[in-house]
């Protein structure tokens, strides 16, 4: 998918480019520091996905975002929580707020893919129903159902499968990426399988025995998945 970045600051930026690079299924075709220089080149170019910050000079994200093709994906990214509501006025995927994380952006890739047309020729489920886990020198095929959370710790994530502890050198953002959608991710350290949750509370999460916490700034989405 072509995308293109737009926001004034330069190191917003240079960051989105960075995540970008993870992911071999979006093409960069171009970052622009202001909406007028975007609009010019969206005037003569097609593109997938929009990364639009809102706050910008001359003419700012929400104003650009009403005049691009129902078509395009936006993807809304922001210093300022107060705008998400007017951002969903649009056909808006997602809003990303500043300080945005690998691990928050892999999110954002995984619904941009989740809206893309699957070919009729293929009649393969989105959802895979098993995965395959590198653990040192073995790799496991876990199968999907049977994975209840993970586990992040220094530079390596745990999959907790039934009684079992599988670890493996990734990312929470790697993870996501690969996990269908009830997995969800509820605190910096943690992923959890909204199937096998069997009960919460607005601090925790509890998953047979374990309890799992709720970060403060997952809890509100997090929430409001469960409810």
């Amino acid at each position: 998918m072509k995308v293109i970045l737009v926001d004034d600051e330069p190191k917003a930026l240079d960051l989105l480019t960075s995540y970008l690079k993870h992911f071999s299924s979006f093409e960069l075709v171009g970052t622009f520091r202001n909406g007028l220089k975007a609009l010019e080149f969206l005037n003569t170019n097609t593109v997938d996905v929009v990364f639009l910050d809102i706050n910008m000079p001359h003419l700012n994200g929400l104003s650009l975002s009403k005049m691009l093709p129902k078509e395009t994906s936006i993807v809304f990214t922001t210093a300022y929580s107060e705008h998400a509501v007017d951002s969903y006025d649009v056909h808006t995927v997602d809003y990303l707020l500043k300080p945005i994380s690998l691990e928050r952006f892999s999110k954002s890739i995984t619904k941009l893919l989740e809206r893309t047309p699957t070919p009729i020729a293929i009649v393969t489920s989105n959802s895979p129903t098993s995965i395959f886990v590198k653990s040192g020198l073995e790799t496991h095929q876990l199968q999907v159902a049977s994975i209840t959370h993970l586990q992040k710790d220094g530079n390596y994530l745990y999959y907790y499968v039934a009684n079992v502890k599988i670890m493996a050198r990734q990312s929470i953002g790697e993870a996501l990426a690969t996990l269908p959608d009830n997995f969800i991710q509820v605190q910096k350290s943690y992923i959890v399988n909204i199937n096998a949750i069997t009960s919460f509370h607005t601090e925790f999460i509890s998953i047979g025995t374990h309890q799992v916490p709720i970060g403060s700034q997952y809890k509100t989405a997090v929430l409001a998945r469960l409810q």
